[in-house]
């Protein structure tokens, strides 16, 4: 029994486990085997008929006593259903068995339907029979369970008490398979990269570590599969993406979690318009194919506006931007009135800092959480894109574009780099001496020729945020990272 348990749990556990025993002794199977079911409950009700003998499963949430018959309500993932145990019906072996059920037990029920006097479609139970024993109850209050801790950490008891959370990660599936099949449909193929690398590349994060003990070498665990991707593109792969896990050994917040999932996309001969109209498709055709509309509804406080996904999204320059919230001048003013003015606006700017440092942390930290509505910023400095092609009229800023939605970054697109001398040059000058930070296999590849080519990454987590209305990434991740008690 786990030491963790409180007296009372401890208390209740031991009622249960004498419950079990006296089901066993009665002819019940504790923990049962498979049981033929007519239907989900959701599906058994739709198909209601006065008299219809039907077969269901699920959890039992509630009874209640009746002296010689007892109404109880079962619970599966798709709905409840209302049941009526009678003594007559049943026996009074098996009545005198019932009774000895608690709330949370999962049973299997064979019987009639029928309505009762309010109007409640119920199953009268012919047979049942225990399929398995639950030994530690529910939380108090567990069909208003709010406690975010224990929520996040127990998610199985958050399914069972809150269904709108059940909705949330049933709109989750919905969404990546959306994502799935759009993709299929364009001529999209799905492919899988290592997870597990020898260097951490496609991004600048800090990897998680890792150690091979078969090859004797450390490893990483992928902070992004960009550079394997194109290693296929350079192999004759027109159209590929990939759908899974990148790690990032970063903070925590309600936007970030260290494992997240990312769909990253390319495509031959593309560029980053071809992935703005992409993304505009893929994004606008899940939240209609989900929830039915392209706009999302905003707080019931009005604190968050409703989003509207129809497309076009706005697409603006990185500069107009920034000069749009920080006046026409601001890149004509010196380093030190930049740095002047973004402390003047609350913002932590060291002295040493130079012009386009304090620009870029002026729009991350002040302007990026302005854009609610999907837009498409573009033309960012070359610094911060070191795997992007140069735009030809300017070779300070890249070809890429980041489209931010209710004031996040939701998805980066690039025309990507496939001239292997300038992407050596810019993996060195990031890498500041550290030839150990340049992945030779890709640039190797990239020498062999690789086609003109569009690419784009979206956060799937952050995607999903957007379309369920949800304020945390946590909410939107089954079993998020919580640090251990």
């Amino acid at each position: 029994m786990s030491s963790n348990l409180t007296s009372l749990e401890q208390e209740f556990r031991s009622q249960r486990l004498a419950h079990l025993e006296a089901l066993r002794a009665g002819g019940q199977t504790p923990f049962g085997r498979a049981f033929p079911r007519t239907g989900t409950l959701a599906q058994v009700l739709d198909g209601f008929e006065a008299d219809k003998e039907v077969s269901v499963a699920g959890r039992l949430v509630a009874i209640r006593e009746m002296g010689k018959s007892q109404f109880a309500h079962l619970q599966d993932g798709t709905g409840r259903l209302q049941l009526y145990v009678q003594k007559n019906a049943v026996g009074d072996d098996a009545f005198a068995l019932w009774k000895k059920l608690d709330i949370g037990d999962i049973v299997g029920v064979t019987g009639t339907f029928f309505l009762t006097r309010t109007g409640e479609r119920t199953v009268r139970v012919a047979k049942w029979e225990l399929l398995s024993k639950a030994l530690l109850p529910l939380p108090e209050k567990w069909h208003g369970l709010s406690d975010m801790e224990t929520r996040y950490r127990a998610r199985e008891l958050d399914l069972i008490a809150n269904p709108a959370v059940r909705r949330v990660f049933d709109a989750r599936s919905r969404i990546i398979s959306h994502l799935r099949r759009r993709l299929e449909d364009k001529g999209f193929l799905e492919v899988e990269t290592p997870i597990l690398q020898a260097q951490a590349g496609g991004a600048a994060a800090t990897p998680f570590r890792a150690h091979y003990e078969a090859l004797g070498q450390d490893m990483f665990l992928r902070i992004a599969p960009e550079l394997y991707l194109k290693r296929l593109l350079v192999g004759g792969y027109d159209k590929v993406f990939e759908l899974g896990k990148d790690f990032r050994n970063e903070g925590l917040d309600r936007s970030h979690n260290p494992e997240f999932t990312v769909l990253e996309i390319y495509e031959a001969y593309g560029d980053c318009r071809t992935m703005m109209d992409l993304v505009e498709d893929l994004v606008s055709s899940a939240a209609e194919a989900v929830t039915g509309s392209t706009t999302v509804p905003g707080s019931a406080d009005g604190t968050a506006p409703e989003i509207h996904l129809a497309r076009p999204w706005r697409r603006v320059a990185y500069d107009d931007i920034v000069r749009e919230h920080a006046g026409a001048d601001w890149f004509e003013k010196s380093r030190e009135d930049a740095i002047a003015w973004a402390r003047a606006q609350g913002l932590d700017i060291p002295g040493d800092w130079s012009h386009a440092e304090v620009t870029h942390e002026v729009y991350d930290k002040l302007i990026e959480k302005t854009l609610w509505e999907p837009t498409f910023v573009t033309r960012l400095p070359r610094e911060l894109v070191p795997l992007a092609k140069r735009c030809p009229d300017d070779p300070a800023k890249v070809d890429v574009y980041e489209l931010v939605v209710k004031g996040r970054e939701l998805c980066p697109g690039y025309t990507e780099l496939n001239d292997p001398l300038d992407q050596r040059a810019r993996l060195e000058e990031q890498a500041a001496g550290d030839g150990s930070k340049i992945d030779e296999a890709f640039l190797s590849a990239l020498e062999h020729g690789m086609p003109p080519a569009g690419g784009l990454g979206i956060g799937v987590d952050r995607l999903v945020m957007i379309l369920t209305a949800s304020d945390s990434i946590r909410d939107v991740l089954l079993f998020p990272q919580m640090k251990n008690l």
